[in-house]
């Protein structure tokens, strides 16, 4: 069966996006924590279910949204890689 894998570069960016939100609410940063790791797990049960992203289709890097934030992630045979978790306001073109 195939696995999740998130990388170092999707944890710090987990990391990141919980620490700035917990300046106004810690709270709201672990219930959105939650939510973006159930959304990189549930990715297993249909990877592609979500779109390529444009300029990308080479690398095969594909894009999950929730809420203002972008999953980026690609499948290989074995698993689905997390490769990074961005809000949607980033340039995020110079990371991937």
């Amino acid at each position: 069966m195939m696995s999740v894998v998130i990388t170092d570069a999707a944890w710090e960016d987990l990391a990141d996006i919980v620490r700035h939100v917990a300046i106004d609410s810690p709270q709201a940063s672990d219930r959105l924590l939650s939510e973006l790791y159930d959304r990189c797990s549930s990715l297993v049960l249909n990877p592609l279910a979500f779109p390529v992203v444009d300029g990308y289709e080479e690398a095969g890097i594909r894009r999950r949204l929730c809420g203002n934030y972008l999953i980026f992630y690609r499948c290989t045979e074995e698993a689905v890689e997390i490769l990074h978790v961005l809000h949607g306001a980033r340039d995020y073109d110079a990371l991937l």
